[in-house]
């Protein structure tokens, strides 16, 4: 049962034997998966629902123990609502907008992470990760009764992988014994120690953290924290380390991270009586609770140089680490899959050069730059490496509680925010005079409410010629797009008009798949369009 997730494996997608293993010769497969992590399945879903046919290699048979990730910000929740497995997580995350922020004994400043109205999705849930992938799962089975071409097929290990030029070949290990099949596109999505990686001698760069972080989810019979994201600097629960995050999840768990130093006997701080000591100190001697799960781990930012090795792409912790301050790793993976999904989408379905995929490589590549950057800022905020690093960052804690113009310096993990691909080959020049500078080409479009339902709803998968205050029907006619949305001026809400038009009193967006904006106009003609849509799929 998903209450049991702490002690067992869900066998999801137990060992079968397939037609492949008894075959002469590899069979070809357009996309091969290799891992069954929450990326690895989003990627299938991605492209299953797409009527691409994928199969997925996992060498478990299952989601795995503990709760590792658990917060899933808004843009991720937009994308799961895309592909029909939103729903399910909201039912059953814990939906919170608020952080406060505590130094010592006293708090210095709280948040709200989404202050404004006319959205579909919170700011963030939290759920933990093997809850995440169930709901993926579950996607997947409803998408192929409906006939989406995935497979799953656990208990099948790659073992070796062969690069050519227009394919590769995967030697692949089951409980029956070997057997090999050959892919026109292999997706590495098989987590941060990627054997992927390894066996093409890939590697990353960047920089590893001297810091140790234990993880506790504990379940409390007498809950006596609100459902909000406390982070103390310098606790005053001191055998809790130098610094504490205390986050809530369903089910009556919460997460406890301590900060507890580099020099650490982790033998000994993972004993019981030990984690129960510093749950103690934190939680006071009327708490009681039960430690569900623990874990400890250190911190790497670090990335590929590239995320596409001719035939083979890498998404998600095997081409990018980040601390887990921010809840950036999950997070951007998902942010991977979106942005791969439709490229190879358009170029398997013969609508795009395999070029394309380059901008993925340079997209995703700059999400991942700009997330470990903000990573690298939190942690080096978090823990001080020097007494002057401490000096100042005390001193900001002390100002902020007074001054608001200090608490934007204070960093206890800036939370993921989708990227905006600025600069970016595929975007088109801003031509709309006026316009909101959120809605700018390469940014992700931000919801918005109609007057009968959501923007981003509407929106759908395909590349969409998006008029507001404008009729843009006759712009369609011969263009890749899966549709034209007119919203008259009388549909306009005020949401709509802060976040599209700015002051402008017309716009026309042509808006990608993964809803990132490719350009805009205040009027643009059918060759402008043309071009731009031209440009988004690498044509030009």
């Amino acid at each position: 049962m998903l209450d049991d997730r702490y002690s067992l494996e869900f066998r999801l997608y137990p060992y079968e034997h397939t037609a492949d293993q008894d075959a002469d010769a590899p069979v070809r497969h357009p996309v091969v998966i290799l891992g069954g992590g929450p990326i690895g399945m989003a990627t299938a879903l991605d492209l299953g629902l797409q009527g691409i046919p994928v199969v997925v290699l996992d060498d478990h048979e299952g989601v795995g123990k503990g709760s590792r990730a658990i917060c899933f910000a808004k843009r991720t929740l937009d994308i799961c609502t895309r592909w029909g497995c939103a729903a399910p997580m909201l039912d059953r995350g814990i939906v919170w907008n608020v952080g406060k922020v505590f130094h010592e004994d006293r708090k210095v400043f709280e948040f709200n992470l989404l202050p404004e109205d006319g959205h579909r999705n919170p700011a963030f849930i939290n759920l933990s990760q093997p809850y995440f992938e169930r709901f993926l799962v579950d996607r997947i089975r409803a998408a192929q009764a409906d006939g989406a071409p995935i497979e799953i097929r656990g208990k099948n290990r790659v073992d070796a992988v062969e690069v050519h030029d227009d394919h590769v070949l995967l030697d692949v290990m089951t409980p029956e014994g070997p057997y090999r099949i050959a892919a026109d596109w292999l997706i590495g999505c098989d987590g941060a120690s990627s054997p992927l990686r390894k066996m093409m001698g890939l590697d990353f760069a960047g920089r590893v953290f001297k810091d140790s972080f234990l993880i506790a989810d504990i379940k409390m019979t007498n809950e006596s924290f609100p459902t909000e994201r406390w982070f103390w600097f310098e606790p005053p629960f001191k055998s809790s380390g130098a610094s504490c995050l205390l986050h809530k999840q369903p089910d009556g768990v919460w997460r406890v991270d301590f900060q507890i130093g580099w020099d650490i006997d982790r033998a000994e701080e993972m004993k019981p009586e030990n984690i129960r000591a510093r749950l103690d100190a934190m939680l006071g001697p009327d708490v009681d609770y039960e430690v569900v799960w623990s874990s400890i781990y250190t911190f790497q930012c670090r990335r590929m140089q590239k995320f596409r090795h001719g035939r083979v792409l890498f998404a998600g912790d095997s081409a990018h680490q980040v601390s887990p301050f921010g809840a950036r790793g999950a997070n951007s993976g998902i942010q991977d899959v979106d942005n791969l999904g439709w490229k190879l989408g358009l170029v398997l379905q013969g609508h795009a050069p395999e070029a394309l995929l380059d901008s993925y490589c340079e997209e995703r590549r700059f999400g991942a730059d700009e997330n470990i950057l903000n990573s690298t800022r939190s942690t080096d905020f978090i823990t001080p490496k020097s007494e002057i690093s401490q000096i100042f960052r005390n001193a900001v804690l002390s100002l902020a509680s007074d001054h608001a113009f200090a608490r934007p310096l204070v960093n206890s993990g800036r939370l993921s925010l989708p990227c905006v691909y600025d600069g970016m080959s595929l975007n088109t020049a801003d031509a709309l005079t006026g316009g909101p500078e959120r809605t700018r080409p390469g940014a992700p479009c931000p919801d918005a409410p109609l007057l009968n339902g959501y923007l981003l709803d509407q929106l759908g998968t395909g590349f969409v010629i998006l008029g507001i205050g404008v009729d843009v029907q006759d712009l369609i006619e011969g263009a890749l797009c899966a549709k034209a949305l007119t919203l008259p001026a009388e549909a306009i809400t005020q949401s709509l008009r802060e976040r599209y038009l700015g002051e402008a009193e017309a716009a026309v967006y042509l808006i990608r798949p993964d809803q990132h904006v490719a350009g805009r106009w205040s009027a643009p003609d059918e060759a402008q369009l043309r071009a731009a849509l031209r440009r988004a799929t690498a044509k030009d």
